[in-house]
């Protein structure tokens, strides 16, 4: 919506974005000072995929350490992507489910899906079902889709992919708003 109405500014403070990295790289370092979570959190993700347009190489020990501090402040999406780190980089699968739980039950819904992939691999298709759902109702398709792959190998019934398919349904229509169409529109 402020995109719409041409702010194109920082969200945090409101300041014009920069064309200097220098500048950009002290906006973020300005709320990183001051405990931001979601700052820290999007400083660490710059710095996990590489933040070339602030002038940020990968640093992957960096990012994770700036994603448990953003988490330690209250960031879902860092202890998200913490979980995500110790499934994919670190190979420790346990330390990743209990991150991924923790996040779920803070409303990830990328965590809650990818509890419900982890415990399909498992063989713990009731889990992985229950997850699946939960992520589906809010909002997900991957999660439907999911759930589809189950129905189609035989491991959850047409009645529980029918209701995956409504509980989407339900949760797409509940965020549809002029604003969301228009920028959708916009291409934002």
């Amino acid at each position: 919506a402020a995109q719409k109405r041409g702010m194109f500014d920082c969200p945090f403070c409101r300041t014009p974005y920069s064309n200097n990295n220098a500048a950009m790289v002290a906006m973020f370092q300005v709320r990183v000072g001051k405990k931001d979570p979601e700052a820290i959190a999007q400083l660490g993700y710059k710095h996990y995929h590489g933040g070339g347009n602030l002038g940020l190489r990968i640093d992957i020990r960096k990012a994770i350490e700036l994603w448990k501090e953003a988490a330690e402040l209250g960031s879902v999406k860092a202890l998200y992507n913490l979980a995500l780190s110790h499934e994919v980089i670190q190979a420790d699968q346990a330390k990743a489910i209990q991150l991924y739980e923790k996040a779920a039950m803070e409303g990830s819904t990328l965590a809650r899906h990818n509890l419900g992939m982890v415990a399909g691999e498992n063989g713990n298709f009731v889990n992985s079902y229950k997850h699946l759902l939960i992520s589906a109702n809010m909002g997900l398709k991957e999660s439907v889709d999911a759930i589809k792959g189950l129905f189609m190998r035989g491991l959850a019934t047409k009645m529980q992919y029918a209701e995956a398919m409504r509980g989407y349904q339900a949760a797409v229509e509940e965020t549809k708003s002029v604003d969301r169409d228009d920028a959708e529109r916009l291409g934002f």
